[in-house]
């Protein structure tokens, strides 16, 4: 019989392999070979292991400093669909299947190649956009595998295909879509996230969103910071297990809390379901339908960041949990641990 314990004495006994001095772990390569591993945004050390897991919002396990604020990678993907679906919802952003350069007139969709992206194509990393974003050529994530992170080629000039063809996890493309949306809300996307989604939810103010330190464009004759979907390049989100576990909460609930729909449930339904080109992966969101978690619930839905970050949300058993430095060959273990755990 598998218990909550046994979970969690698993989680604390499977530690990331990435090690405390984040920094030093980016410039070494691990990522880009140079110059391309050049960390231009705020870096910190990292912490233990910590975790939660939440069941119709009340703690039933925990281990660690859930209150420790850390990097928390490309979870940030996530936080960005949640933005996008605010932005739907108060009528900036309109039409997914609308090519982008409609309402983004920065000269960054008007090559051949950018012309056709729509907004549908960046939430589902299928734009194969063309170009150079704050010093990072989008060619240094082409050729990606994630399964190989660390240790497979990448950056290879590998010919473009149509937008909408063609899925690549490509962190310059993400992080393209983020300045789209600083440009819709005219405003910087921590302020909108506070003042949207982690105000009403009861966050705390133990985050902070970094920008790259180049990373400022001219909005409304104002100088704001362009945030990034991740660490891949320094900064990105810092953020707490306890802050991360309501966010999911939010999405377990369908965008809804305390009475007042946050993110329209619309929104959510299509944010988590399988694109076209990936079975596995909606708007900036792992989902669990193919089974790329084998022993996680197949309804499992992920946000998740490098160096073993993860938000798991279980809807159908009430289940939110947050991992934060967990091996990320355990997640499926851990999930199925859990799972077990509630069931019997």
């Amino acid at each position: 019989m598998t218990t909550l314990a046994d979970a969690v004495a698993f989680a604390e006994a499977h530690e990331s392999p990435f090690p405390r001095d984040l920094r030093a772990h980016l410039e070494s390569g691990h990522f880009d070979p140079p110059p391309h591993n050049a960390v231009i945004g705020p870096v910190f050390p990292r912490g233990a292991p910590n975790g939660l897991v939440l069941r119709r919002g009340e703690r039933i396990a925990s281990w660690g400093d859930t209150r420790q604020a850390d990097m928390t990678f490309s979870v940030a993907k996530s936080y960005l669909s949640l933005l996008a679906g605010i932005a739907w919802a108060d009528g900036l952003l309109t039409d997914l299947d609308e090519p982008v350069r409609a309402k983004i007139r920065d000269g960054g969709f008007e090559s051949d190649q950018n012309i056709p992206i729509t907004w549908r194509h960046l939430l589902t990393n299928t734009s194969e956009w063309e170009g150079e974003l704050f010093g990072k050529s989008d060619v240094i994530d082409r050729g990606r595998d994630l399964a190989r992170e660390g240790a497979g080629p990448k950056g290879i000039a590998r010919p473009l295909q149509a937008p909408g063809t063609h899925w690549e996890y490509n962190d310059v493309r993400v992080n393209r879509l983020s300045l789209c949306l600083l440009r819709l809300f005219r405003r910087p996307l921590p302020e909108v996230f506070a003042e949207r989604i982690m105000d009403p939810i009861g966050g705390s103010r133990h985050w902070t969103w970094y920008a790259y330190d180049n990373a400022v464009v001219e909005v409304d004759g104002r100088r704001l910071p362009s945030v990034p979907g991740g660490t891949h390049w320094g900064g990105g989100m810092r953020i707490h297990a306890e802050d991360q576990a309501l966010v999911g909460e939010l999405v377990r609930r369908r965008g809804e809390w305390n009475g007042r729909q946050l993110v329209p449930a619309e929104w959510l339904d299509w944010s988590l379901a399988p694109c076209p080109l990936n079975p596995s992966y909606g708007f900036l969101w792992w989902l669990n339908g193919a089974g790329r978690w084998p022993d996680a619930p197949r309804s499992s839905v992920f946000a998740q960041g490098a160096g073993g970050n993860t938000t798991w949300i279980w809807a159908e058993a009430e289940v939110t949990a947050v991992l934060r430095w967990l091996h990320p060959d355990a997640l499926s273990r851990f999930c199925g641990m859990v799972a077990a755990a509630l069931k019997d």
